[in-house]
């Protein structure tokens, strides 16, 4: 497993409230991909989330995204968690 940093460039009218009822979509299902979805911030004036992720690859990260809700990342980056 490894991290992940996604982002999403949904654009105006993203909410917090939103992004929550995505979140826990996600994690509903994640663990059918062997996927843990562990943090989200959200940046509402400029529409963006970002979502940390241990997944198995970037691929898996997404087809959770893909299948709980269709808000798929517009970028995945590998990260490591520093001190």
């Amino acid at each position: 497993m490894a991290l992940y940093m996604d982002v999403h460039n949904v654009g105006a009218g993203v909410t917090a409230d939103d992004v929550a009822k995505a979140h826990a979509a996600d994690l509903a299902i994640q663990a059918q991909h062997d996927v843990n979805y562990l943090k989200y911030w959200v940046d509402e004036a400029n529409g963006k989330i970002f979502c940390l992720v241990d997944a198995p690859d970037p691929e898996a990260a997404n087809t959770v995204h893909r299948e709980a809700h269709g808000l798929v990342a517009d970028e995945i980056y590998p990260v490591r968690e520093g001190v």
